[in-house]
């Protein structure tokens, strides 16, 4: 039995228990995984995860309350019969629900789909066996220290309600988050990730990181605090801007004052025109319906040609204000923030920042001044001083503490052509599915106060 064909028939059973005016709510997550770790380019541990969660919310008026548990997918023999062990133990928690649902207030922003919007979106699986990619890394690692976590596989999305909405979601993709590590705090960190794995590709990732160790191996140079010509590598420039999506591109952190872009619709900020920032659900590797019911657009243009677009609304904040929900949970947070691409070939990025700095990786991240949209963080990993365009030396670790309008305002020299998929590594409880798509930018004046 598949997991849509699991969820779908447990979902008719319980969904058919529904009484009165009782409505039930029901999102699947499920994976079927392979998760290897390397070190000293070797594997240490290799594994496959297959795990199914169900979270089921039942909701009678304005009253609501859920819970989530871990299916089994499996069935045991009863009477000469094969039943569903996750059949009575779904049931058992709505009857749960049913008794804590008298005791709760009602909530004034609950809001749900209504309308039976059916969909089934799996995309295509590209992907080579597990042990063909694992092979393709250890090559890569002879004579390195090689240290990283594979995982590939499928991801399912379901939902389904009791009004007879169904929703199915599959995708299939893989991540490589790994690290060349020379000594001490120095390494170069790396990450191929996409829908499919294409040897050729990672190779050229893997030929860049090397060239790159070599140049860890020479003497650091300590580069001085202030205002510095550099380069933001695509994960670096994601990380940046991704602190948006720290409470700052919802309706609900608009009307509470509360988003870092609100000097964008007060006093007309601008971003440079050649940024354009959108959650592209449709290019992820996300369910593209949330867990109220109502389906994702294929995307939502957030930031147009450097100026504000339009906010995320999760359906509470629909209810709460009097929009149009557009798609976004509660969190309203970009599921697969995408900036568009700039002008400049990579090939020419060391040649165009002529002397200055190439940040491949920031960590430490944080607001330091949220209404300015002030980011402070630091370098990490391997980071360069260039000199004439050609890479001199590694720097030692420095603190940024800028803000967004500059960066990507009028400091902001361009982006590059080529943009990178870059997939969440996070495998908290299930394999995350957030993702981001960007180009790398080439900033002036970038400060560094530390």
């Amino acid at each position: 039995m598949t997991m849509k064909s699991d969820f779908y028939g447990l979902a008719d059973t319980l969904c058919a228990k529904m009484t009165g005016s009782e409505v039930l709510l029901l999102n699947f997550n499920g994976e079927e995984t392979d998760f290897v770790r390397f070190n000293m380019s070797q594997v240490r541990q290799p594994g496959h995860v297959q795990q199914r969660y169900l979270r089921i919310e039942l909701i009678d008026g304005q009253r609501h309350t859920s819970a989530t548990l871990t299916l089994s997918g499996g069935s045991e023999c009863r009477n000469g019969r094969d039943e569903s062990v996750d059949l009575p133990r779904s049931i058992a928690v709505i009857e749960q629900l049913r008794q804590r649902l008298t005791e709760l207030p009602e909530d004034p922003h609950l809001l749900y789909n209504t309308e039976s919007t059916s969909s089934e979106t799996q995309s295509d699986h590209r992907l080579p066996a597990a042990n063909e990619v694992v092979d393709q890394i250890l090559r890569a690692g002879i004579g390195h220290d090689l240290v990283g976590i594979l995982a590939m596989g499928s991801i399912c999305a379901g939902f389904a309600n009791s009004l007879g909405q169904r929703n199915w979601f599959a995708s299939h993709s893989a991540n490589f988050d790994w690290s060349f590590y020379l000594r001490a705090d120095k390494a170069v960190k790396c990450a191929y990730a996409g829908v499919e794995w294409k040897a050729d590709q990672f190779q050229a990732k893997v030929d860049g990181a090397l060239e790159q160790l070599s140049v860890l191996e020479r003497e650091p140079r300590t580069i001085p605090p202030g205002n510095y010509r550099v380069f933001l590598a695509p994960g670096a420039l994601a990380d940046l801007v991704g602190m948006l999506n720290w409470g700052s591109l919802g309706l609900k952190s608009y009307e509470t004052k509360q988003t870092s872009l609100l000097r964008m619709i007060t006093n007309k900020a601008a971003l440079d025109a050649s940024v354009t920032l959108r959650d592209n659900t449709a290019d992820g590797v996300t369910a593209n319906f949330q867990s109220q019911g109502f389906l994702k657009p294929d995307h939502v243009e957030l930031i147009s040609a450097g100026t504000h677009a339009d906010w995320l609304v999760s359906p509470r904040s629909a209810r709460e204000y009097g929009v149009t929900a557009n798609g976004a949970d509660d969190w309203e947070s970009a599921s697969c923030l995408e900036l568009a691409a700039g002008t400049i070939p990579q090939a020419q990025i060391l040649e165009q920042l002529g002397t200055g700095v190439f940040i491949n990786n920031v960590w430490y991240l944080n607001f330091s001044d949220r209404p300015a949209c002030r980011i402070t963080g630091m370098t990490r990993f391997a980071c360069f001083w260039v000199e004439d365009g050609q890479i001199v030396a590694p720097i030692n670790v420095m603190r940024f503490d800028e803000t967004l309008y500059r960066a990507l305002g009028e400091n902001l020299i361009g982006l590059t052509q080529e943009r990178e998929m870059i997939l969440d590594a996070g495998s908290y409880s299930r394999r995350a599915t957030s993702s981001a798509r960007f180009p790398g930018a080439l900033i002036d004046d970038f400060h560094f106060n530390l």
